[in-house]
C-alpha cells in the first residue's frame, strides 16, 4: 500500500536535492521502526483519551456477608438454601405465588472495577449517578454424563443492583458501593462462566469473562472454616517453587473440569490448584502416604517427592508420583450423589509400575477417560482408565496379548497414547530396537471392540531434507539429514481430524497414514508438550521454553518467545510500567481459554515476586515481527517511503451471518433485579434477597417444564403469571404511589425467556446439525489496488488474481457439503464468498437430544493470509483471514416431544362425542374413559427457538409399565412389553390394539401416526388392567405408562423423539367372572330382603298378638305382686301396736307402702 504525504502526514519525507539528505540506496530498518513508535504513541494517546484503562472486578460473597468490605468467598457450597421465605410473607399485593416455595442460593457476585491511576471508589460512584449498571450473562456448561442429565446450553441475563457497603461513613450519601447479582448453581453443571459488560452509561469498560466454578474439593472445619479435602494450604510461594522447576504442561477435560491442578514442583508433594482458570490458585501439599515400592519388577531408580503429572477431569483429580497412582473425587451433589465422593487419596493400579499418566482430553459417550501407561512386567499394556458419576473403573488393554508381542525387536515400549472415545481407538506411538540396535518409532492403532492392531505409519529415522520449502509431503523417497528424529508425543484433534506427532519435529496428517513434514520448525529444538485451543490454533513449548505458534491447516510455523515481536512488546510493557512483565520470568504453564493463548509466569522483581496469568498476545507479536517491504517512491521533489501491505485483502468481514443464538443452541432467560423505591436507587439486603427468589423461581420454572405434557402456551414463565397478569396494573399503581410492600416492584415483563437476540454478531463458538439443516453466511473481503487487473481474454471484465482466494475445508466430507459462491464488487474493489454447509444425512444414526453427537469442524481460510493479515481496535490486535468452527451433527440440544393433551381431548370429545374426566379431576393429568377411542397427538417443541408445531411423522407406542396407583406402577421386561403390544401375541396379554395396518418389518409393533385411527382398549384376561378390583363406588382405574418413540420408523430428523408419559384411564369394565359373582351377591342380597319383607308383613300381626298378651301376663304378675305386699305389711302394723312401750327391742322397717308410712308417723305423735 502506498501513502502519499497527504494522506499519511506522519511518514517522513526528504527533499530530492544532492546537498540535503539523500534516501540511501539500501535503508536501514530504523526508519520503520520510528513511524511504528509514532504511530502506537498516537495511538496510545487518542485511547486513553476516550477509553479509559478499566477492568471489571469480581469475587463471591456468601448470603450472610454481602455489602461487608474486603470479602470474599470460595465457592464451595452447592445447594439451594432456604434463606428468602421470610422475605417473601412480606410481599403482599405482590406478583408472586404464596404457595410456592422461593428458595435463595448460597453465593452472590460482588462487582466492581477498577481504572488504572484513578480512585476506584470516586470512579464507583461516578458510574453509578452516571447511571451504570453491569450486565451479566451466566453460562452453565453442559455435563458430560448425557445418560444422567439433560444436554441443554443454558444461559441467565441478568443486571447487577448497587448496594452501600456496611462501615463507617463520613458525611456521605455514600461511600463504599459495589454491585451485587446472584450467582444462581443448576444440578448437573460446576463448570460456570460469568460475562460482564457495561449497559452502556458511564465509563467505558471492556467486556470480561471470568469462570466460576464450584470447588469440590473443600469442606469446612469445626469452626466453619473452608479447608481443603486433598491436603493442606500452603500459603508461603517460595521463588524455589519455580526456579527450580521448568514449565509443564496443565491437562484437563476440555470445557468440563471446574478445577485445574498442576504439578511438577521439585521435591515438593505440592500443587497448584485453581476453580476460576488461574484469575487466583492456591498451592496444596498434598495429603498422600508418598510410600516407595520398589521391586525387581519396577526399574525405577530414584525417589522424588515430585508430582509428575496432574489430570483434572470433572469430578476427579489424578495424580502420579514416581510408580503410583492416586486419585481423590471431590464433593459435587449438583452432579452425583455424595456417597461417590472421596474422603482420602485412592491409590490405583497398586500392583503395576506406571510410568507416564496420558490425559484424554475430549470426552465420549458419557464418560471421561485417563490412560497409564505401565513398564517392567507388564510393559506393552495400556490400563485405560474410565470415569462416570465420580467413579474410576480401570482395564488393561489389550485383553489376552502385549502389544510388544506383535512388533519385532526388543526392548520395546509405549511411549504416548491418546484415545479416540467416538470410535473407540488407542493410538499408540511405540519405540522398539531392531536387531541392528537402531531404534524405530510405531504409530499403531488399537481397537477396544475387536481387539485388532494396526500399524498405521513407520517414522523415519532422520529428518528429511527440505530445500527452502515450508513443508515436504513424506513418501518414502525423500532424502535425509543426519539428525535423529526424536518423537515424544501424539495429539490427535477429534474436530478437525488432524493428528500431530512432535518432538524435534512435527509431522500433520489428515488420514493418519499420510504425514506432512512442517520445515519451520528447527530440528535443533524438541518440543516438550503443546496445546490447542479446538478454534484452530496450537502452540508448541520446547525443552529450552522456547514458545512456538501453528495454525491448523496451514504449514508456518511461528517462533513467539523468544523473538523480535516479543523483544519489542516486552519493552514496551515494561515503559507503560505494566506488573504482569518482570526482567526475570520463570514460566509455569501455557494454556488456552476461550482462543486466547495465557502464560502462567513467575516474575522475579527486587523486593517483589509473584505468580500471574497474563494474556500471550500472539497476533500482536505476530505483528511486530513481520519484515515489511517497503520502497521509495517519488513525489515531487520528495522522496516518500511506500510498505508494502503482506496481507492480500484490507478488510475482511462477516455478513449475513445466521442467528448465533439458534446455531449455538443457547436458552436465555432474562431476569433484572426488581425495581426499588429508594431515592438514589441502592438496594438492600431484603430486597437483593428477593432477586434471589425470583431468580431461583425463574430455573425451577424452568426445570419443572421439562415435563411430558405439553403446555396449552409454549413457554416456562407462562405459568408463573398465568393468574398475575390481569393484576399487572395495580401493582405498577402500588409501586407510583409508594405503596408496595418492602418498596420492590417486581416487573412481569422483564422476567422472560429470550428466543432471538439480534445484537450478538460473529460466528458461534459451536454450531449444531440436524439431519439434512444448512446454514451460511458472506466473507466479504476489500482487495488493494493491485489485486484487481484487466484481463485481455474477458475483455473489460476484471479478474481476482489466485491470491485473493478462499478455501473452505471440512473435516468430515462425507459428512457436510459446501458449497461456495463468488460476486466481485467492481465498484468497492471487494470480493463477497457466500458460504453454505449443508449436513449430508449420512453420517448420523437417531439418537435422544445431545447424545454422542459425531465431532466435526469447518475451516476457512484466505490463502496466503497466514500470519500476514491483523485487525488492530481499541480492544487489541487480532488474526485475520482463518477462521475454525466446530460442528456438532445429530439431534441438537433443546428440542423434545411432547403430549398434547389440550388437543388430545378437544379431538376425543370430536371423536367419542363426549368427553369424562374422572370424579377427582388432575389438571395436570386428565383422565381418559376405558370405552372410547384414544387417538393421541404429540408436539415437536424447539426449547431454543420456541418454535412448537404438530409431530407429523411416525411413532412407535408401547405400554412399559402401569400400576393402580401412582406409587404402584412398576416397568414391565421386555416379555411383558412384547406380550402387551404386540399383534403376534397369542397369551391373550393384549392391552390395546388399533386398526393401523402399518407394522415393524418384524411385524412385532404397530406403526402409528397422526393418521393412524384411533386405540382401542382391550386389558385382557392376562393383562395387568383386567378386573381391576374398585376402591370405592366409582369405577375402577388404572394408570399405564407409554413409550412414544420415532427411532427406526421416522427419518426426516436425527432425533429420537424418545417420549415416556403416564396416562390415567377410567371406567375400567370388570371381568366376566366378577361380574357374575357380583351379580349373584347381589341378586341374593334381593331375594333375602324381598323374602325378609314378605315374612315381616306376615308375621307381624302374630308378633303384636303375643306382644300384647306378654304384657297383659307381666301386668297381672306385677298386680299379684303388689296385692301381696299390701297385705304382709298390715300384719306388721298390728304386731307393732302391741309392743309399742318396747321401742328399742325392733327398729321400725323402712320399707313399706304409704299406708304403713302413715301409721308409723302417727305412732311416733
Amino acid at each position: 500500500m502506498v501513502c502519499s504525504t497527504a494522506m499519511c502526514p506522519v511518514s517522513p519525507v526528504w527533499p530530492r536535492k544532492p546537498n540535503l539528505c539523500v534516501w540511501p540506496r539500501k535503508p536501514n530498518l530504523w526508519a520503520f521502526w520510528l513511524l511504528l513508535l509514532v504511530l502506537l504513541l498516537s495511538w496510545k494517546s487518542w485511547a486513553e483519551k476516550h477509553f479509559q484503562s478499566c477492568r471489571w472486578l469480581v469475587v463471591l460473597n456468601k448470603f450472610e456477608r454481602v455489602g461487608a468490605l474486603l470479602s470474599k468467598d470460595r465457592f464451595m457450597d452447592q445447594e439451594p438454601m432456604d434463606t428468602v421465605t421470610e422475605v417473601f410473607q412480606k410481599l403482599v399485593d405482590s406478583p408472586i405465588d404464596p404457595r410456592e416455595k422461593y428458595m435463595g442460593f448460597p453465593y452472590y457476585l460482588k462487582i466492581n472495577f477498577s481504572c488504572m491511576g484513578k480512585n476506584d471508589e470516586e470512579l464507583v460512584r461516578k458510574g453509578h449517578l452516571m447511571g451504570l449498571r453491569p450486565v451479566i450473562l451466566i453460562s452453565y456448561k453442559y455435563p458430560v454424563n448425557f445418560y444422567r442429565w439433560k444436554i441443554e446450553n443454558l444461559q441467565i441475563q441478568m443486571e447487577a443492583a448497587p448496594l452501600r457497603s456496611t462501615g463507617f461513613c463520613i458525611a456521605e450519601v455514600m461511600c463504599a458501593l459495589n454491585w451485587y447479582a446472584p450467582m444462581p448453581t443448576k444440578n448437573g453443571s460446576v463448570v460456570m462462566s460469568v460475562d460482564i459488560r457495561s449497559n452502556g452509561l458511564g465509563p467505558y469498560i471492556p467486556p470480561k469473562r471470568f469462570y466460576v466454578n464450584i470447588n469440590g474439593f473443600m469442606k469446612r472445619d469445626a469452626s466453619g472454616n473452608p479447608i481443603f479435602t486433598i491436603g493442606y494450604e500452603t500459603f508461603t510461594l517460595k521463588s524455589d517453587h519455580f526456579k527450580r522447576s521448568k514449565s509443564r504442561p496443565l491437562w484437563y477435560t476440555q470445557n468440563h473440569s471446574p478445577v485445574l491442578i498442576l504439578g511438577g514442583i521439585e521435591d515438593e508433594k505440592t500443587i497448584l490448584l485453581s476453580d476460576t482458570n488461574f484469575q487466583d490458585f492456591s498451592l496444596v501439599e498434598l495429603s498422600i502416604d508418598s510410600c516407595w515400592v520398589g521391586s525387581y519388577y519396577c526399574p525405577i531408580l530414584d525417589f522424588s517427592a515430585t508430582i509428575h503429572d496432574a489430570i483434572s477431569t470433572e469430578s476427579t483429580l489424578f495424580i502420579r508420583q514416581n510408580q503410583l497412582v492416586y486419585y481423590f473425587t471431590g464433593s459435587y451433589s449438583a452432579l452425583f450423589d455424595i456417597s461417590h465422593s472421596s474422603s482420602s487419596w485412592v491409590r490405583v493400579l497398586a500392583s503395576e509400575c506406571i510410568k507416564k499418566l496420558c490425559p484424554v482430553f475430549v470426552d465420549g459417550n458419557g464418560s471421561e477417560y485417563i490412560l497409564a501407561l505401565t513398564t517392567g512386567k507388564n510393559e506393552g499394556y495400556i490400563h485405560i482408565g474410565t470415569i462416570t458419576d465420580g467413579r474410576v473403573s480401570f482395564k488393561m488393554m489389550p485383553e489376552s496379548w502385549s502389544i510388544c508381542d506383535k512388533l519385532p525387536g526388543s526392548n520395546c515400549s509405549i511411549n504416548w497414547a491418546t484415545y479416540i472415545a467416538d470410535e473407540k481407538n488407542l493410538l499408540l506411538l511405540v519405540e522398539t530396537l531392531s536387531p541392528n540396535l537402531v531404534k524405530i518409532f510405531y504409530l499403531l492403532n488399537f481397537n477396544l471392540e475387536t481387539q485388532r492392531m494396526d500399524v498405521l505409519y513407520v517414522i523415519p529415522q532422520f529428518i528429511p531434507e527440505v530445500q527452502d520449502l515450508d513443508f515436504l509431503v513424506l513418501h518414502g523417497t525423500e532424502t535425509y539429514t543426519r539428525t535423529a528424529m526424536i518423537p515424544k508425543g501424539l495429539f490427535f484433534n477429534t474436530f478437525n481430524n488432524m493428528l500431530y506427532i512432535w518432538g524435534n519435529f512435527i509431522l500433520q496428517s489428515y488420514n493418519r497414514i499420510h504425514f506432512i513434514y512442517l520445515a519451520d520448525f528447527p530440528k535443533d529444538s524438541v518440543i516438550k508438550y503443546m496445546v490447542n485451543s479446538y478454534q484452530g490454533d496450537m502452540a508448541f513449548v520446547t525443552e529450552g521454553e522456547e514458545i512456538w505458534y501453528f495454525l491448523e491447516g496451514g504449514y508456518d510455523v511461528y517462533r513467539l518467545v523468544p523473538s523480535k515481536g516479543w523483544d519489542i512488546y516486552f519493552s514496551l510493557q515494561k515503559l507503560q510500567h505494566s506488573f504482569l512483565f518482570a526482567d526475570q520470568e520463570f514460566l509455569v504453564t501455557l494454556f488456552y481459554e476461550d482462543g486466547q493463548l495465557y502464560q502462567l509466569i513467575y516474575l522475579v522483581d527486587p523486593g517483589y515476586e509473584r505468580l500471574v496469568k497474563r494474556v500471550l498476545p500472539v497476533a500482536q507479536l505476530l505483528l511486530y515481527d513481520q519484515n515489511t517491504p517497503y520502497a521509495v517512491a517519488t513525489i515531487g521533489n520528495f522522496w516518500t517511503p511506500s510498505f508494502t501491505n503482506l496481507c492480500p485483502f484490507k478488510v475482511m468481514r462477516l455478513r449475513d451471518l445466521p442467528k448465533k443464538q439458534h446455531l449455538a443452541r443457547q436458552e436465555l432467560y432474562h431476569a433484572p433485579p426488581p425495581l426499588v423505591s429508594e431515592s438514589l436507587g441502592f438496594h438492600n439486603n431484603n430486597t437483593l434477597a428477593i432477586y434471589q427468589g425470583l431468580v431461583y423461581y425463574l430455573l425451577w420454572l424452568h426445570s419443572k417444564y421439562d415435563k411430558p405434557y405439553a403446555d396449552p402456551v409454549h413457554d416456562p414463565t407462562w405459568r408463573w403469571w398465568e393468574h398475575k397478569s390481569r393484576y399487572k396494573d395495580y401493582y405498577f399503581y402500588l409501586s407510583s404511589n409508594w405503596l408496595a410492600a418492602e418498596g420492590v416492584y417486581i416487573d412481569m415483563n422483564s422476567y422472560q425467556k429470550l428466543y432471538n437476540i439480534s445484537h450478538d454478531h460473529g460466528l458461534p463458538e459451536m454450531v449444531f446439525l440436524d439431519k439434512g439443516t444448512s446454514f451460511s453466511f458472506t466473507v466479504f473481503l476489500t482487495a488493494h489496488e493491485h489485486t484487481f487487473k484487466l484481463s485481455a481474454s474477458s475483455g473489460s471484465s476484471y479478474q481476482v488474481e489466485k491470491k485473493l482466494a478462499v478455501a473452505v475445508v471440512v473435516a468430515d466430507p462425507e459428512c457436510l457439503d459446501v458449497t461456495v459462491n463468488q460476486d466481485v464488487l467492481l465498484n468497492r474493489k471487494a470480493v463477497l464468498y457466500k458460504i453454505t454447509i449443508k449436513d449430508r444425512k449420512v453420517c448420523y444414526d437417531q439418537g435422544i437430544s445431545g447424545h454422542n453427537l459425531k465431532k466435526t469442524s469447518l475451516m476457512v481460510k484466505v490463502l496466503g493470509s497466514s500470519g500476514k493479515c491483523f485487525q488492530t481496535t481499541y480492544l487489541g490486535t487480532r488474526t485475520q483471514g482463518h477462521l475454525m468452527v466446530p460442528l456438532l451433527i445429530g439431534c441438537p440440544p433443546g428440542k423434545r416431544l411432547a403430549f398434547d393433551v389440550t388437543y388430545t381431548i378437544l379431538h376425543s370429545q370430536q371423536l367419542n362425542k363426549h368427553y369424562f374426566d374422572c370424579v377427582v379431576s388432575n389438571a395436570e393429568m386428565p383422565c381418559f374413559l376405558f370405552r372410547d377411542l384414544f387417538q393421541p397427538f404429540f408436539l415437536v417443541q424447539d426449547m431454543v427457538t420456541g418454535d412448537s408445531g404438530r409431530f407429523l411423522g411416525s411413532y412407535l407406542l408401547k405400554v412399559v409399565g402401569g400400576g393402580r396407583t401412582m406409587d404402584t406402577i412398576r416397568d414391565y421386561t421386555e416379555e411383558e412389553i412384547y406380550r402387551y403390544n404386540s399383534p403376534l401375541d397369542k397369551t391373550n396379554s393384549l392391552i390395546w390394539k388399533t386398526k393401523a395396518e402399518r407394522t415393524t418389518q418384524d411385524k412385532k409393533f404397530y406403526i402409528m401416526s397422526q393418521q393412524s385411527p384411533g386405540i382401542e382398549w382391550l386389558c385382557l384376561e392376562n393383562s395387568p388392567c383386567h378386573d381391576i378390583t374398585p376402591q370405592s363406588i366409582f369405577a375402577p382405574e388404572f394408570f399405564l405408562k407409554l413409550l412414544v418413540s420415532n427411532r427406526g420408523v421416522d427419518t426426516s430428523s436425527y432425533c429420537d423423539y424418545q417420549l415416556i408419559f403416564i396416562l390415567h384411564l377410567h371406567g375400567l369394565p370388570l371381568s366376566a367372572q366378577r361380574s357374575l359373582f357380583i351379580v349373584l351377591v347381589s341378586s341374593s342380597l334381593f331375594v333375602g330382603l324381598v323374602v325378609f319383607y314378605i315374612l315381616f308383613c306376615l308375621l307381624w300381626p302374630h308378633i303384636v298378638k303375643a306382644w300384647v298378651s306378654l304384657r297383659w301376663k307381666i301386668n297381672n304378675i306385677m298386680a299379684a305382686e303388689s296385692f301381696y305386699t299390701y297385705a304382709t305389711s298390715s300384719a306388721a302394723l298390728s304386731l307393732q301396736s302391741q309392743t309399742v312401750s318396747e321401742p328399742s327391742i325392733k327398729p321400725p322397717s323402712n320399707a313399706g307402702s304409704r299406708v304403713d308410712n302413715a301409721l308409723e308417723k302417727e305412732v311416733v305423735a
